[in-house]
């Protein structure tokens, strides 16, 4: 049993070269919060452009410019999917490191680095982020070698129906025109009474 486990520890040492299965599942975690780290730059980025897009909504609308107001709002749309997906990648990255780390306790007991469908799911998914596309890729050919997944299925990244765009885009101008309609009657009272003020001093 002994002789069976050092050869299984060797074998996986061999693949991996130089570097033993702790260093290079130390690697693996270190790339992901390097992603994870990324993914954050972006969110906050999209933020800050969401913000300027809205701002130009409620200018456009103000000026009747309806047209223009839905080509900003189906942009403000595909930012807000685009940001959930990041959100959503982050937290799977999360879970694949800590997959990764009970590996490590597997690895003492059974001596090589076992297969994980849960983590295969993760990282195909990650793998059709754009995002971090490139380094999930990379990443996953080390853990196809490894046996930690199998081949990945290169399945195209879902993209948003144009009708549902649409249709979140009109809902979004509308939401604005109405906070809009709904300053204007705050403000015309005011007004009014502004007016009685001044008319009430000139008497």
């Amino acid at each position: 049993m002994a002789s069976t486990f050092k050869t299984s520890v060797e074998s996986v040492q061999r693949f991996f070269g130089k570097k033993t299965p702790e260093e290079m599942v130390r690697k693996w975690r270190q790339e992901i919060n390097a992603q994870q780290r990324a993914l954050d730059r972006q969110k906050r980025g999209i933020e800050a452009e969401e913000m300027k897009a809205k701002k130009m909504v409620k200018q456009m609308a103000k000026k009747g410019d309806i047209r223009t107001c839905k080509i900003l709002a189906k942009e403000l749309v595909r930012s807000r999917r685009q940001k959930d997906r990041i959100v959503t990648s982050k937290a799977q990255l999360n879970s694949i490191s800590m997959q990764l780390q009970h590996q490590l306790s597997t690895l003492k007991i059974a001596g090589t680095l076992q297969k994980s469908s849960e983590v295969m799911g993760m990282v195909n998914n990650l793998v059709k982020l754009p995002e971090i596309s490139a380094q999930m890729q990379e990443m996953s050919k080390e853990m196809m070698k490894a046996g930690i997944i199998d081949e990945m299925l290169q399945d195209t990244m879902e993209s948003m129906d144009d009708d549902e765009i649409e249709e979140e885009a009109e809902e979004e101008v509308n939401k604005v025109l109405f906070q809009i309609t709904d300053e204007e009657e705050e403000e015309e009272p005011a007004l009014d009474d502004m007016q009685r003020r001044l008319e009430a001093l000139k008497s």
